[in-house]
């Protein structure tokens, strides 16, 4: 849900009524990974997506009657040879989605200082706590929003909201020793930026049986840091922008590093690229694309950022100027395994010529390195199209 949050968030602030559909769990090729979203107001505008189109009219329906009923409720769509294109997952795999209402007035109830309204002033939901996780995600700040997926009926949809500082917003139904799990599963997916279900047992949940989460979490975007003022940082910073990334370009040179050069940068750095990385604080979601094509630049900064727990290390220059630079590494005192991590010639072999076709290149592999892909055409090739990315410490789901 939080993939939508600005969109939804808007809504929350318009006193709309909207019902919204998330991917809880996938089996097979499913399109979206889980907590993809797509919503639907009282007047039937939609947003989002759940399927990449398979079964986007079903679900519209459906949430056009959870606005009706006030209801919350988990459907399954799979793959049926009498119905595919009407309501099933054409690619063969099954999705569970949970489709729960939100209205203007259980939000209200829920700021009422009495509590008014309905149990916890939710309803089938904690709104106090999807607003808030929505506001969060919205201003890119960190949160975790965490729901009852499955499990005993009346808790379905139940959600609490969990901030960094142990902060919790609403509760799973009262439960708690199951709001005191789930708050401390949240907040460890919090820290490494990851979106995952969480089974926990009957003893766990205390309240009878199994109960099954969902956390999404929100974290701010994750960071790109181009250096070198070149023309293919330009189109770089576009796609990165493009790509969710919060994009910074930085250049020791003043008269190249300017903001008429790259309007779409959210920042621009005039600085010695090795200083300035020196100054930053990276998780291991950044990306590192060197671009300056000069041993004076490139090199203090490889040797900084190739010992950096961060996603992505790539550098532009010809295979002759990758071995010119991979001495100057070894010589710094750089180990194999440390140069092992560096992307270079930077990007997948697509043929590029221009800046924008370099730009899709390193792109698209700093897209397959996320998402465990082989960058292989996929026709004739026997690799799954949908994969589960490679788990890493701070890594987006």
């Amino acid at each position: 849900m939080l993939d939508i949050a600005d969109d939804l968030h808007r809504w929350v602030e318009q006193r709309r009524d909207f019902a919204v559909a998330t991917v809880v769990a996938t089996h097979g090729s499913a399109p979206r990974r889980p907590g993809a979203a797509l919503a639907v107001d009282a007047d039937g505008t939609a947003l989002g997506s759940v399927s990449g189109g398979c079964v986007e009219g079903a679900v519209y329906e459906l949430c056009q009657e959870a606005l009706a009923s006030g209801e919350t409720v988990r459907e399954t769509f799979g793959y049926s040879d009498e119905d595919a294109f009407a309501v099933g997952l054409t690619c063969g795999g099954t999705i569970d989605i949970l489709i729960t209402p939100v209205r203007a007035a259980d939000r209200e109830a829920a700021r009422a200082p009495d509590g008014a309204g309905a149990p916890h002033g939710a309803g089938p939901a904690d709104a106090a706590a999807l607003a808030g996780a929505l506001a969060a995600a919205a201003r890119g700040q960190a949160a975790a929003l965490t729901r009852v997926v499955q499990g005993p009926p009346a808790l379905l949809g139940r959600a609490l909201l969990v901030r960094p500082d142990g902060t919790v917003t609403g509760t799973l139904g009262g439960h708690r020793a199951l709001d005191r799990t789930a708050a401390a599963e949240a907040r460890a997916l919090l820290e490494a930026g990851r979106t995952a279900t969480v089974e926990i047992g009957a003893d766990g949940s205390r309240c009878g049986e199994p109960v099954t989460l969902l956390v999404e979490s929100a974290v701010p975007a994750p960071r790109m840091l181009v250096f070198g003022a070149i023309d293919f940082a330009a189109a770089l910073v576009k796609v990165g922008k493009f790509l969710g990334y919060h994009v910074t370009v930085c250049d020791a040179r003043p008269v190249f590093a300017t903001a008429g050069r790259f309007p779409d940068a959210d920042e621009i750095v005039v600085d010695w690229p090795h200083r300035y990385l020196d100054s930053q604080e990276l998780d291991a979601r950044a990306v590192l694309c060197v671009l300056t094509h000069d041993a004076k630049f490139d090199v203090p900064l490889l040797e900084r950022a190739l010992r950096l727990p961060v996603a992505y290390v790539g550098a532009m220059g010809s295979r002759r100027t990758h071995l010119d630079r991979l001495a100057r590494l070894r010589d710094a005192g750089l180990t194999e395994r440390e140069l092992h991590r560096l992307r270079s010639p930077i990007g997948l072999d697509l043929g590029a010529r221009t800046p924008e076709e370099t730009a899709l290149s390193i792109a698209a592999e700093i897209v397959a390195d996320r998402r465990g892909g082989s960058g292989v055409p996929l026709t004739g090739a026997h690799t799954p199209i949908h994969r589960d990315p490679p788990q890493r410490m701070g890594s987006v789901a």
